[in-house]
């Protein structure tokens, strides 16, 4: 494969967020606040901090107030002007990228993340991309996806972060049958989704971030059904696998599952750490509780 830039983001953003009902009726997943952020502002941050150029949001019904958040809102900002609030205005106006840099396609049927990702072919063309899971969160040095695109410009070939998982929770999980190459990277030889721990080929588990190469549209544009009857990314990597290389990435930083109601929480904590304004606080409410 040439040398070619990762240039592109693709954000599914079009699930419904059942698991928090009723917090998700009437708004996106994506914009639950882990402290003073929304958790989809987190992987957009992430995604520019590695180079990524343009972010593809792959849609649904809902999803308007994900929109609005990064467009301009002259109202807003107009009454922070007047009352002089020039910090939050500089922070409001920087959730604003440069027209272009932003594209919104829809995912019309919830068939799945592969379809998802395959919804946004045309967008993305004949050339890698990033996809990234904003409901998984990692606190890092340097961002995940940045350590993945250096990887990517050595290895030039597909790359899925992973990280090891208890033996007993791999059935919620993408589990790959890998073998080491070097430091962090694992050449994968197999990929199962969701397998019960009996039948799992080891406890490495993929999580949100991928860099994938265009042949992936192949496989997804099949739309084969697997595991809980979707169109699964795992399968059509797995079929990938029969034509090309594709590896493993063992990620620096902790990461926090932003899709399940107490690694929610967690999150939230952890981030609130690096607030001085409420970090004292909230030690002593954790100390009183801890000693009632």
């Amino acid at each position: 494969m040439t040398q070619m830039k990762i240039k592109k983001a693709v954000f599914p953003v079009a699930g419904l967020g059942t698991r928090f009902l009723p917090a998700t009726k009437a708004m996106a997943k994506e914009m639950l606040p882990v402290v003073d952020k929304p958790i989809i502002q987190y992987a957009v941050e992430e995604a520019f901090e590695a180079g990524i150029e343009q972010i593809i949001f792959v849609t649904g019904r809902g999803k308007k107030a994900l929109e609005d958040h990064f467009d301009r809102s002259f109202e807003l900002e107009r009454n922070l002007e007047l009352k002089q609030k020039d910090e939050l205005l500089v922070q409001i106006q920087s959730l604003v990228p440069k027209t272009g840099t932003i594209v919104y396609t829809r995912q019309n049927e919830p068939l799945g993340l592969g379809h998802a990702i395959w919804c946004a072919r045309d967008i993305v063309g004949d050339e890698p991309f990033a996809v990234l899971l904003a409901d998984d969160l990692v606190k890092s040095q340097k961002s995940v996806l940045t350590q993945m695109v250096d990887t990517f410009d050595r290895l030039r070939a597909s790359i899925a972060a992973i990280m090891e998982v208890d033996a007993d929770q791999t059935d919620k999980y993408g589990i790959l049958d890998a073998e080491p190459m070097e430091n962090s990277v694992v050449k994968i030889k197999d990929m199962i989704e969701k397998p019960d721990p009996s039948e799992a080929p080891s406890n490495y588990a993929i999580m949100g971030r991928y860099i994938l190469t265009p042949r992936i549209f192949d496989f997804l544009g099949k739309k084969e059904k697997g595991a809980g009857g979707e169109i699964q990314l795992t399968d059509a990597m797995k079929a990938l696998l029969e034509h090309q290389p594709v590896f493993g990435y063992k990620f620096k930083g902790e990461r926090f599952d932003c899709g399940d109601k107490a690694g929610f929480q967690m999150a939230n904590l952890a981030y609130s750490m690096e607030h001085p304004d409420i970090r004292e606080k909230l030690l002593d409410y954790i100390r009183d509780s801890i000693l009632k």
